[in-house]
Formats: structure tokens, C-alpha cells, sequence
């Protein structure tokens, strides 16, 4: 286990955290009364917001799933959250018991939940480490102590760029974790939409933002820049429920504005 951020072990309860809201939308219990509060004030204004939650994880599950059927055993997960089972590992080690996984999330209740998250099987490996998107150097620097950059590796930020404002510049961190990885590695993502409801999506935004997390849904030609340079796997950028629904598990419907879609560096 890597710890790349400082106070790494401090838990701040005083304001809500994203990773926590969404354990929350998802049912589970590793949450406190902020987040608690922000997240019902999000239920409130956009009731399908556990729906939403859940048609994300089982995309990250189709996705992970395709991706290790087409060969790739090596995965970057940003923004992982705290475990909630079948975890990425579990879902591309069933496939190829070698892979290997590393973790980042920057909420100090994962760490404190990171051991779910490391029991690999014994051909493959999983690591966890402390870190923020935002500093994509101290990811990948940890990261090589697990993973191989000379072989195809599977960058995954699902639903966490709609959790980093153009403030912090999302392409160029994007475009920094990629320049590392060589070609044939591949980078999914998954994004909150305000397309269908710019009014309530505001609100949605403001809650985050006044909880301290830059929040910002992006439209399907915002979302879509993020893979300029790559070749973008069929069926493109869609809305969750139409990406590949044959692949099992689909939750939700095309009422969710999620967008997807997973690219493929050249």
C-alpha cells in the first residue's frame, strides 16, 4: 500500500465528501451526517440520484469486463471510492486471474477500507494508493511500483471528472495521466450531464460546491473533448444504458444522464 497524500490518515467529518455521498446513493453505511445531509439534499432535487449511482458501477463493471476480454491486465482505477463488491479487481481477475489492479482515491475513510480492495488473487496483484487526481505525477509514480508501463494499461476516472472544475483543468490532467501509458493502453470515463435538465443540475452543483467539491457537469461535446487524440470505441460517447447492454448488468435507463465511453491511445 502507497500513501502519496499527507494527513492521510486525518478524516475530516466537518464537511461532506464525495466519495462518502456517493457510498450513500449506493446504500451502504461508511458515511457520516454531513454527507448524509448533502446527499439527501441531492435525492431532493434529483430523486434518481441513487439510480444513477448504481447504472455507474455496473458501466465501470461492463467496462472492466470488455476491456479484460480484450487482453489488457493491467488497471488504474482514480477515483475509486470505498469498496463496494464485485470491486474492479474481482471483476477483471475473474477473467485473468494475473492482472494486476492499483487504486487511488483521495478520501481518507478508503485507505482505512483499502484491505478490501488488496486481496488479489495469487497470480495477480492489487495496490492501493493515497493520492488526488490532481496531482497525476505522485498517481503514476506510485503506480510503477506496481504496474508495467511498458505493457497496455486500462486508466479508469468513472464519474470523477464531473468531481473537478475547468478551474483545475480536467483535459490537461487527463492528457497527463495518458502521456506515460504507451500506446494500446485505453482510459474509460463516465460524466454527469446537465443536457436534459440544466435548472436542477445547477442546483446539484451548487450543493457540491458549497460542500467544498468543485463540482461540474459537462455536456456531451465537453465530455467528448476529453477523448480528442484517442480512437474511441464503439459505440462512441453514449448515455450509460446504451453502452453495450449485452454485456449484462445494465441498470437504469436512458432517463439517466450519464455519458460514457471508453477510448483507445494510438
Amino acid at each position: 500500500m502507497t500513501d502519496t497524500g499527507s494527513g492521510a490518515d486525518r478524516l475530516d467529518t466537518s464537511k461532506p465528501h464525495s466519495a462518502r455521498m456517493y457510498d450513500y446513493f449506493l446504500g451502504g453505511k461508511d458515511n457520516y451526517p454531513v454527507d448524509v445531509a448533502a446527499a439527501e439534499q441531492v435525492t431532493t432535487l434529483f430523486p434518481a440520484v441513487s439510480a444513477m449511482a448504481r447504472t455507474n458501477r455496473a458501466f465501470m463493471h461492463r467496462a472492466s469486463r470488455l476491456l479484460a476480454e480484450r487482453g489488457v491486465r493491467q488497471f488504474l482505477d482514480i477515483g475509486t471510492g470505498i469498496p463496494t463488491r464485485p470491486n474492479l479487481h474481482q471483476i477483471v481477475q475473474g477473467i485473468a486471474p494475473e492482472a494486476r489492479v492499483v487504486y487511488a482515491d483521495n478520501d481518507p475513510i478508503v485507505l482505512r477500507h483499502a484491505e478490501a480492495l488488496l486481496h488479489s488473487t495469487p497470480e495477480g496483484r492489487t495496490a492501493y494508493v493515497q493520492g488526488d487526481v490532481r496531482e497525476p505525477g505522485k498517481i503514476i509514480a506510485a503506480a510503477r511500483e506496481t504496474l508495467d508501463f511498458t505493457q497496455p494499461i486500462a486508466l479508469s476516472l468513472v464519474a470523477l471528472l464531473h468531481l473537478v472544475g475547468d478551474e483545475d483543468t480536467p483535459g490537461l490532467i487527463l492528457r497527463r495521466l495518458l502521456r506515460p501509458l504507451p500506446p494500446g493502453s485505453y482510459v474509460t470515463l463516465s460524466h454527469a450531464t446537465g443536457d436534459f435538465d440544466p435548472e436542477t443540475w445547477e442546483r446539484v452543483v451548487e450543493v457540491y460546491r458549497k460542500g467544498g467539491t468543485a463540482a461540474q457537469v459537462r455536456s456531451r461535446a465537453e465530455f467528448s473533448a476529453f477523448f480528442t487524440g484517442l480512437e474511441l470505441l464503439d459505440p462512441g460517447v453514449v448515455l450509460a444504458a446504451e453502452w453495450h447492454p449485452e454485456l449484462g448488468e445494465r441498470v437504469g435507463g436512458t432517463e439517466i444522464p450519464l455519458y460514457v465511453g471508453i477510448g483507445r491511445k494510438p
